[in-house]
């Protein structure tokens, strides 16, 4: 493997995506004071809630409060998961930087995330996100279910190039292609990618694993390969979908980013300072990651 030394941005997913899924609530000051410490770390980007409905996720119901309280970093991006119009409303009311909007490539995925089929899922996605980029914001699309589904099994890369080109229609300036339940492997990593870099360019994608089954770093190594230079994670492995059973936690933020200082990447994060963040949190919520980085850390 020959790849030379480039500048790799790793988005924070862990206040979102890492918190959705737990049981416990996670006290807002906490919260606050996590993304503080996350916003010093050097991370250049770090998505802070979801203004999804709190009856939908609960874990998450203070986004408000939480992106009206943190301390901002100048060059950080503070982003939010947005399901519609009047979740904008309530992002834009504590002037996030960027907007998430979201849908599925497996229609059953769809149905039971966002209780819409696709094709009605598009004129609300269309609609939110003409409103945030008229509103001065980014907008990045999330891809569920790229690489498998948990009520379809696979899933046609066909359709993942269909929303994918929808979003990007719709103005979004990057699409995350996640890997919802964990089963890619390199080499469906590799085909999928060769298929999809023939028709977006790789600076459009960011690609979201989930290390279900151990094979998250494995698939970042061979998106590196290909010139993938975006990726999500979560610090300390936290997360896992509501949506998708059997679904564990993300790429662990920790571990994403040994990888990276290992190959010689530039990251600009601070591994000490993550893991300071991690300690943060586990000890607030009373148990330890689940990341490797964690495991070894005393």
């Amino acid at each position: 493997m020959n790849m030379d030394p480039r500048r790799i941005i790793i988005k924070e997913v862990g206040p979102r995506d890492g918190l959705q899924n737990e049981p416990d609530f996670v006290a807002t000051e906490d919260k606050i004071a996590w993304i503080n410490q996350l916003s010093r770390s050097g991370l250049s980007y770090i998505e802070i809630t979801s203004f999804v409905h709190p009856k939908w996720i609960p874990a998450l119901a203070d986004a408000v409060e939480v992106a009206a309280g943190i301390e901002r970093v100048p060059g950080v991006t503070y982003a939010a998961l947005v399901p519609n119009a009047k979740g904008l409303e309530r992002a834009l009311s504590v002037h996030v930087d960027e907007v998430s909007i979201f849908l599925s490539a497996s229609e059953t995925h769809n149905q039971k995330n966002i209780n819409k089929s696709i094709a009605d899922t598009y004129p609300i996605l269309q609609e939110t996100a003409r409103a945030a980029l008229a509103a001065g914001k980014s907008v990045r699309g999330y891809v569920s279910t790229v690489f498998g589904c948990p009520y379809e099994g696979a899933v046609s890369v066909d359709e993942v190039i269909r929303v994918t080109e929808r979003l990007l229609d719709m103005g979004v300036s990057e699409v995350s292609l996640g890997d919802t339940i964990g089963v890619a492997h390199p080499r469906q990593v590799r085909d999928v990618l060769e298929i999809l870099l023939k028709r977006f360019p790789a600076e459009r994608l960011a690609l979201h694993f989930h290390d279900t089954r151990g094979m998250g770093m494995a698939n970042v190594l061979v998106a590196l390969e290909m010139g993938i230079s975006t990726f999500d994670s979560a610090l300390g492995g936290l997360g896992g979908c509501p949506y998708a059973p059997g679904a564990s936690g993300n790429l662990a933020t920790d571990d994403l980013l040994y990888l990276l200082d290992g190959m010689g990447m530039d990251t600009g994060v601070e591994p000490d300072k993550l893991v300071t963040a991690a300690r943060f949190l586990q000890e607030k919520m009373g148990r330890r990651f689940p990341s490797h980085r964690m495991q070894i850390c005393e």
